[in-house]
């Protein structure tokens, strides 16, 4: 065996052989430079890496269900359940996807809201704000298409009644409703569809939106509220090691929750979809969709006899989440008139959400 000066010469030239091709003094140096700011709102930069955390968890427990997943109406059920029934822990790796899926929600929207109400989208940070939205958007969006795949029931109707408000869109809703579903109606071909939007086209944008912010990030740093512009005595702590290693802390925290959650809570399959039966009782979406079904409930039939109420409840959220977008353009120096309004909105969003939420689940407690 090599002795321990040998050992360390063999993995000093097998660092340096790798440090010419791919830079790692360079990599080692820009992590050292980057410095964190802090102060009393420090907690909320770890967001961003816990929702990445989740993301990657994602992929990894999505390849795996992928070895035994079968895209089609006849053996979609099938496929999960005896991927739940007869591999080795597949009824744990289903229900860490499951579980990691809702969690990603749930940090994405916190992070979302942290930096809108830390202002943290001012100049120059504009792009990066844009991109973490549609990061958000292709979240939720992961959330819809994959929901239908086990081919359940429950996610068989509720996917029916999501698509239907697309179908209440004026001009466009027809023609968006069809390219949605692959037909008329939800079938084996919304199946394949949304397999193939989950697993393919979402990745893909994904990918490329993450690379895009996670650069802007690095490029401009991490922003300092404007209450805490000037402040002294707060300095700042170096990326690497510092930083990185409580974000790592908090990555192990989130795979025991995640571990617990998916051992005690499993995530049930439910029966099988039957489009020719009556769709059951308290049908009801995800929890992050939620409060737009409560929302759509509420309004009556038409509004001022001129406009139908879904499709205006459906152009109030289109606006909020054009607003939410462009959000930097309108507020760009985070202080002023414009800046209060904007914390009006995200402070009233988030009570709005939370509200209609729980009483989405208050009101139809069986499902």
């Amino acid at each position: 065996m090599p002795d321990r000066e040998d050992l360390q010469r063999r993995l000093g030239e097998a660092e340096h052989w790798l440090d010419e091709r791919v830079g790692l003094t360079e990599a080692r140096r820009i992590a050292r430079k980057k410095q964190i700011p802090i102060h009393r709102h420090t907690v909320w930069y770890y967001l961003g890496g816990m929702t990445l955390f989740l993301f990657i968890i994602q992929v990894i427990t999505g390849v795996l269900l992928l070895f035994y997943y079968r895209p089609s109406a006849e053996e979609a059920y099938e496929s999960v359940r005896f991927l739940m029934a007869e591999v080795k822990f597949g009824w744990l790796v289903r229900s860490i996807h499951a579980w990691s899926a809702n969690l990603m929600v749930f940090t994405a929207f916190l992070h979302l809201f942290s930096v809108l109400l830390l202002k943290a989208y001012r100049k120059p940070r504009e792009l990066t704000w844009m991109s973490g939205a549609i990061l958000m958007a292709l979240t939720l969006a992961f959330g819809f298409t994959g929901y239908l795949l086990p081919w359940n029931e429950l996610a068989f109707f509720a996917t029916r009644v999501g698509t239907e408000i697309v179908g209440v869109l004026p001009v466009v809703g027809g023609f968006a409703l069809r390219i949605l579903r692959g037909g008329d109606d939800v079938t084996g071909a919304t199946l394949t569809r949304f397999y193939a939007v989950h697993v393919a086209v979402l990745p893909a944008l994904t990918t490329f939106f993450l690379g895009l912010h996670l650069y802007l990030v690095q490029r401009h740093g991490m922003s300092t509220p404007v209450d805490e512009e000037g402040a002294l005595g707060r300095g700042a702590m170096p990326f690497f090691p510092n930083f990185l290693m409580r974000d790592l802390v908090g990555w192990l925290a989130a795979l025991a929750v995640l571990a617990a959650l998916a051992a005690y809570f499993p995530i049930e399959l439910g029966k099988k979809a039957d489009p020719f039966a009556p769709a059951p009782a308290g049908i009801k979406p995800e929890w992050y969709f939620m409060f737009m079904f409560q929302s759509l409930k509420y309004l009556p039939p038409h509004v001022l006899w001129i406009i139908e109420g879904e499709i205006l409840g459906i152009l109030a959220f289109g606006a909020l989440g054009i607003f939410l977008f462009l959000v930097p353009l309108y507020d760009p120096e985070g202080r002023g008139a414009r800046s209060r309004i904007v914390t009006r909105v995200g402070i009233g969003l988030i009570l709005y959400m939370i509200v209609l939420t729980a009483i989405g689940y208050l009101a139809n407690p069986t499902q």
